[in-house]
């Protein structure tokens, strides 16, 4: 089960940079326009202090954490919707991702060009939103297109299908983003999913700051954080230049570094963690002698939805889900003190898993 978030953004705003400090790749990040053509993806494991308390524990042979996907995307220009630059092959990209971590130029230099020639984020976002607006309209022309057509024969479902797709043009003509639109009911919602818009991805805003402005303090940054707050979208600042330097230190050195700049976690880590959150996941763990894996799920997903991901047999098999809580075997130091006390628990397949849930798939092939 993958999960991926689509960098986006104007060129030379820090996007290859940022994906080569995520994910320890060695990508181009010329200081130039478009030396990102294909997208280039990196599995980035998903920090979780809770892991290393069970690996601990529990002495497995092999650790494993859970992953995200970040997926460098070229940068957008203005006209990238009607084919300016690279502009359709990369718009096509982004449908393909699950969410947008959309980076945003939040420091001014002399050394980095701006393909606008100055730094101003909220140009910046409208420039890409925009883009991205404008392809959704295309997309939804062509359906209602084809709806109207298919109307003619007086089918009343495919004619509120049409009036639907109508809808959604005037909502995204007035600027407003797909997700921001009402739907009536369950068909409906089905016919926006179906469309795949741009525009109907969940958003986070990575503010690229100076390396003396680490905390997002400038006015750059606070125009940024505005916007997300208006668009009640998630907003990370980061140092995108500074962690690309962090990421070829060893853990320890990376730990005193942050440290001494009076951090409790890197930028990289934060972006993570809200891309993880932006997907709306939660972990749970599966923990033996082989290995403690640490798991990924949808929020709302089931017992049975956890068996599935571990291997298909355990879904066609399922049993019970024995569950104990990540938090109380932190509490009571073992999972012995967890069964006396009778904090395991047996759920069936549809329980609703929690996050830091620990869980035993009972099956039977």
């Amino acid at each position: 089960m993958g999960f991926n978030c689509g960098i986006v953004g104007l060129p030379n705003v820090g996007k290859s940079t940022l994906f080569n400090a995520l994910t320890a790749a060695r990508v181009d990040a010329s200081n130039y326009p478009f030396c990102t053509i294909e997208p280039n993806v990196g599995a980035v494991p998903v920090p979780d202090p809770r892991l290393n308390v069970l690996a601990n524990y529990y002495h497995p042979a092999k650790v494993v954490p859970t992953i995200i996907e970040f997926v460098d995307i070229a940068g957008l220009v203005k006209g990238a919707s009607k084919g300016e630059g690279l502009g359709s092959q990369f718009l096509s990209h982004i449908r393909e991702v699950d969410a947008i971590v959309h980076v945003v130029r939040c420091f001014d230099s002399p050394d980095v060009v701006h393909v606008d020639g100055s730094v101003n984020p909220s140009r910046d976002i409208e420039i890409v939103e925009t883009e991205l607006l404008l392809k959704d309209v295309e997309t939804v022309e062509r359906k209602l297109g084809e709806a109207h057509r298919h109307a003619k024969g007086g089918d009343k479902k495919i004619k509120a299908e049409a009036d639907f797709y109508a809808k959604v043009r005037e909502h995204l003509g007035g600027t407003h983003h797909a997700h921001s639109l009402t739907t009536a009911n369950e068909e409906e919602r089905a016919w926006l999913r179906d469309l795949h818009l741009l525009s109907d991805k969940p958003v986070m805003y990575v503010c690229n700051v100076g390396e003396n402005d680490l905390t997002g303090e400038c006015d750059y940054a606070q125009m940024v954080k505005k916007i997300a707050q208006q668009e009640g979208a998630k907003v990370v600042t980061v140092c995108a230049a500074m962690e690309a330097e962090l990421a070829e230190l060893s853990a320890e050195e990376r730990k005193a570094f942050l440290e001494e700049l009076g951090l409790r976690e890197s930028g990289l880590d934060k972006v993570v963690h809200e891309g993880y959150d932006l997907l709306h996941l939660i972990t749970f763990f599966t923990v033996g002698a082989k290995e403690v894996h640490a798991r990924t799920l949808k929020r709302s997903a089931t017992a049975l939805d956890a068996a599935a991901s571990v291997h298909t047999d355990f879904a066609r098999g399922f049993i019970r889900a024995d569950v104990f809580s990540f938090d109380d075997f932190a509490r009571l130091g073992s999972e012995h003190v967890v069964k006396e006390k009778g904090l395991l628990r047996s759920e069936g397949r549809d329980y609703v898993v929690k996050d830091g849930d620990v869980i035993y798939i009972r099956f039977n092939v």
